[in-house]
């Protein structure tokens, strides 16, 4: 079949390649005349095929033989300039190449959450009625580019790691809440959604949401990040916030999330579990629309707490109190897993690039980035 090579300079793509044309492990053996253990150790890594194996996977998975495995990412091999002081815990890091000199901006103090305009591709044309609009772009541009919509910051690390391969697809990230962003899915009006819902009866996360939302076409469910989340604090935590049933205090002014949001539902869940109706919570109404704009809320002292990420809380120098490890999993249609870009995502998510910019943001874990959840049948009319 071919030889053991624990190479840690070459990554498979083959799993990835075969959850992009919906094939189970089995079904690829069988296909391409191996045995399921066999085709385990290819995706793993563990066995490079032979030309005449790797000449057949690359027939059933439709395919190049030179797309089946790729180099792994390297160091740039030489030393950074830091054009701004950092601290010692700083890992991540803004590298350009300014004159041959290589240039590292430390992603502290901010920077790392900062905000901009979303670039558009087409404008709306005003004089005519409906939702006529021109393109700013080629029509074949735009028709390669898929939109993700979900809450989690990091998912503009995966849109930038995208944006490196222009020519190969293109990522448009819009920040959302994860029941908005599955109901976009399930009309129509986005290639795929992230989310971090939890279902109280079963304690499972995304998978029964996604049942819902991906009942007409079926779909896979794809692990992205596991991340903490919990109490977001001014520094120093200066109300000495340490449970829920804190906020109830009159000192105490909530920031919330939106209905819909993961950290919403999070928060009800809270509440109930302490036998707190939301009247008692002071702020529970007030509600802004990301995990950025809670901290900011703090950080600028219109709130003392609210429920976010920890990553997000750090970047802003802000306390964090821990309660719970959330799963923000990528739920995707069945009939979006052959969009060029979609393909492409799930691609990037074997990236030990990507894995390790994310392992890098505080209370993030990515060691089940990219593997299916579950696969998601259509539903019986």
């Amino acid at each position: 079949m071919g030889r053991r090579v624990p190479s840690p300079n070459l990554i498979s793509r083959v799993r990835a390649l075969r959850v992009t044309r919906g094939m189970s492990q089995q079904e690829l053996a069988q296909r391409v005349e191996l045995t399921r253990q066999a085709v385990g150790a290819i995706e793993s890594g563990q066995y490079i095929p032979n030309t005449a194996v790797a000449l057949r996977l690359a027939h059933v998975l439709r395919c190049r033989v030179e797309d089946l495995f790729i180099l792994a990412d390297t160091d740039i091999g030489t030393t950074v300039d830091l054009a701004t002081p950092a601290p010692a815990e700083a890992r991540r890091l803004a590298v350009v190449n300014v004159r041959g000199r290589w240039v590292g901006y430390p992603l502290t103090a901010g920077r790392e959450v900062q905000e901009g305009f979303v670039s558009a591709n087409s404008l709306r044309d005003e004089k005519a009625d409906g939702g006529r609009a021109r393109l700013l772009g080629s029509p074949e541009d735009v028709e390669r580019s898929a939109l993700l919509l979900g809450c989690d910051p990091s998912l503009g690390i995966l849109s930038a790691h995208l944006a490196h391969r222009p020519k190969e697809g293109q990522l448009l990230w819009l920040s959302m809440a994860s029941q908005p962003a599955l109901d976009a899915v399930a009309r129509g009006e986005a290639h795929l959604a992230g989310s971090h819902l939890r279902d109280q009866p079963s304690g499972e996360y995304n998978v029964p949401q996604a049942r819902r939302a991906l009942g007409a076409t079926g779909g896979l469910v794809v692990a992205f990040a596991r991340w903490e989340q919990g109490f977001v604090l001014a520094p120093g935590n200066p109300r000495k916030i340490r449970t829920v049933v804190d906020l109830a205090r009159p000192d105490v002014r909530l920031i919330n999330r939106e209905p819909g949001s993961g950290s919403r539902t999070f928060l009800d869940e809270l509440l109930t579990r302490a036998d707190l109706p939301p009247r008692v919570v002071t702020g529970y109404d007030r509600t802004v629309a990301s995990h950025l704009a809670v901290a900011r809320a703090v950080a600028d002292g219109v709130a003392d707490v609210g429920i976010g990420l920890e990553a997000v809380a750090r970047a802003y120098g802000l306390e964090f109190i821990p309660l719970a490890t959330v799963h923000f999993d990528l739920i995707i249609p069945r009939d979006q897993l052959d969009h060029p870009t979609v393909a492409l995502v799930l691609e990037l998510l074997q990236s030990r690039a990507l894995r390790a910019d994310l392992r890098a943001l505080a209370g993030y874990d990515v060691d089940a980035l990219g593997t299916v959840v579950a696969e998601v049948p259509a539903a019986v009319a």
